[in-house]
């Protein structure tokens, strides 16, 4: 079959053996979509619902080799990207993405899992920052992964998280979507920021149930609807809708 007519979005990211976050809650986002998915695997994760157990970091090179194999075998109009685990890795996907500018690309910044073991080595937020995310369409920080990438306290409300959002778009971001699932209150607001517009606050009832991989859910859907050639403020408002109904009908 030449499923390479199709068009493909690459998801740059960790196993998880659980099914409930990482590549696995990717394909089957963009899926629902209709569109395929091609991978680049970073990372091996031993994991349940509700534990890390061993966490095995891909070689940079064969991330790299991944990649390309994947660009060349279809036709990818979009890219998102999750784990990336270690500082090496970041350099080897960033060195892909330079060679590829015109595909959009969504981060979904991943520093820890949900039960808090960390993911990313604290030593290479700092790579991140510089070789990576100013080469991204958009960066989907939550509330928690925001004050970690701006070195500050977990932002009080939505003054806090534009004064963070805005330091980082200084610091050469194209695009920002902060998330504002950790923040209190019965509604659920996220941020779009970009370089010389104005907010676009994205706002829904706080769901009482939870569900591991939104995240992912999110950043995929963005891409999906990106590489269908959705603007990026309709992609996040179609990616954060589709969201908010999985959890609706699956709450945990």
């Amino acid at each position: 079959m030449a499923l390479n007519r199709d068009p493909h979005v690459l998801v740059v990211g960790g196993s998880d053996s659980s099914g409930g976050a990482g590549i696995a809650r990717d394909i089957e986002t963009i899926s629902s979509i209709g569109l395929r998915s091609c991978v680049a695997v970073t990372a091996v994760t031993v994991q349940t619902h509700q534990s890390v157990t061993a966490v095995h970091h891909m070689q940079p090179g064969l991330v790299a080799d991944q990649m390309r194999a994947a660009l060349r075998a279809n036709k990818v109009p979009a890219i998102k990207i999750g784990m990336l685990s270690t500082g090496r890795v970041i350099a080897a996907v960033a060195a892909v993405l330079g060679e590829n500018p015109r595909v959009p690309t969504v981060l979904d910044p991943v520093l820890a899992a949900s039960s808090g073991r960390q993911l990313l080595e604290p030593g290479a937020i700092g790579v991140l920052k510089r070789d990576l995310m100013p080469l991204c369409r958009l960066v989907t920080p939550n509330l928690i992964e925001l004050a970690v990438l701006t070195g500050s306290e977990l932002a009080a409300d939505d003054d806090d998280a534009l004064r963070q959002g805005n330091q980082l778009l200084a610091e050469g971001l194209q695009a920002l979507l902060i998330k504002g699932g950790h923040a209190a209150g019965p509604r659920s607001t996220d941020i779009l920021l970009s370089g010389g517009q104005e907010p676009v606050r994205l706002d829904m009832p706080r769901l009482a149930g939870s569900m591991r991989g939104t995240g992912c859910m999110l950043a995929s859907a963005i891409a999906a609807h990106l590489a269908i050639g959705d603007s990026i403020e309709k992609a996040v408002r179609q990616a954060k809708l589709l969201v908010f109904e999985k959890i609706s009908k699956n709450p945990m």
